[in-house]
């Protein structure tokens, strides 16, 4: 079992950046594949970014290519999400995902353990 806190969230202007972070706990964070997924309201939640658990690959949606840097450092159990010239459109609550043994997947089925999210607004 993995249990995961985000943190980083908050308030920012249309242009600006923001870090999230992810803290697991457990002895075994690499064998998850991690990633951040976000739900808007009113809307389904969302791939948005996916590391290995080498950290060796990362894949991102097209709607955050270029913008949004996925990160892990396994000495820490920790994941985090750069993520630059952020636009309205970005206004969710942001998850952070573990998928135990995973390849790195954009599917929402893929992933058995989700923090408690982390509200990102984005002001325009």
């Amino acid at each position: 079992q993995v249990q995961l806190v985000e943190s980083g969230g908050g308030l920012v202007q249309a242009g600006g950046s923001l870090r999230l972070s992810c803290a697991a706990s457990g002895r075994t964070f690499s064998t998850y594949a991690m990633g951040w997924f976000r739900q808007a309201p009113g809307k389904e939640r969302e791939f948005v970014a996916t590391i290995t658990r080498s950290g060796d690959s990362t894949y991102y949606a097209d709607s955050v290519k270029g913008r949004c840097t996925i990160s892990r450092d396994n000495a820490k159990n920790a994941v985090y999400l750069q993520m630059n010239s952020l636009k309205p459109e970005d206004t969710a609550v942001y998850y952070c995902v573990a998928d135990l043994w995973g390849q790195g997947s954009r599917r929402v089925e893929e992933y058995e353990h989700w923090g408690q999210g982390t509200q990102v607004t984005v002001s325009s």
